[in-house]
This record gives structure tokens, sequence and C-alpha cells, in this order.
């Protein structure tokens, strides 16, 4: 796997699963979806930026993916996560020399659950994730779990 010496365009999203359809949407300026998961569950995505770049799309999409993957890995392993657990993906586009990669950094947020902890549900959602899976040593994934 290369690592991207130069960072040339990047797409990001912050995904959190709305379980109170009271709560406050999206500010101005981004788009609130509703996909569904697999095994029924409706989950409802909030504040994806509107007009998203290609990076953005698959950041988006393989972080829909992966929260949910996230979430069946904690119940796997019996941990109940905090309702405002969240994943950020940034998915880069670069180069090394004249040739051009991918990159993704994921920040997890848990608070209250102990780091290894979420690093082991990290992890085994990633064998989960069909994005994960499907980019798995093609590009170079960096992993920020954030507990507090």
């Amino acid at each position: 796997m290369t690592k991207i010496d130069k960072v040339l365009f990047s797409g990001t999203t912050h995904t959190t699963i709305n379980r109170d359809p009271r709560l406050q949407r999206g500010d101005h300026g981004v788009l609130d979806i509703k996909l569904s998961a697999p095994g029924g569950d409706d989950l409802e995505l909030i504040a994806a930026l509107p007009h998203p770049t290609a990076e953005q799309l698959f950041a988006g999409a393989w972080s829909a993916c992966y929260i949910t993957a996230f979430g069946i890995a904690a119940s796997l392993k019996k941990v109940t996560l905090p309702a405002d657990y969240s994943v950020d993906i940034q998915v880069d586009v670069g180069q090394t020399g004249a040739a051009w990669f991918l990159g993704a950094q994921f920040t997890i947020r848990v608070p209250g659950v102990e780091k290894a902890v979420v690093e082991a549900i990290a992890h085994a959602a990633h064998q989960i994730c069909p994005y994960s899976k499907a980019v798995h040593g093609n590009i170079e994934v960096a992993l920020n779990v954030v507990t507090a």
C-alpha cells in the first residue's frame, strides 16, 4: 500500500444516528438523509453536506455503512454504545510521484467507553462493513478514537 505524499482533494463526513425525530436537524447548508440498514433498521443520518464531491460521496456512503457495522460489532461484543457516538471519515485523493491514490482517516467518538474497547469494536466493524472490505489492502486507512 502506498502512502499519499501530497493530498489534492478531501471529502469529509460526520455521521451520527438521529434516534429522536424531535431533535434539531442539520443546519443550513447540510442535508439530512434517511437510509435503511441491513436488518431493516431505518437510520436517519444528519448533517451531510449538499453538492458533495466524489470524495464526500464516497466518505458519506462508507460512513453510513460503517456506523451500522460499528453498532453490529458492539452488540456482538455485548457493549452498549452511548446515543451520541459518531463516525467522521475523511477521504483523500492524492499523489505519490505521478501516481494517484486514495486514503482515509476515521475518527470515532464514543464518549464514556474505554479506548481499547472502542478500538476493538472499530476493527471488528471493518471486518463487517462491505466498504471497508472492498478497500482493505488497497488504501491506507488511519484510525483515531476519542472517548472523552
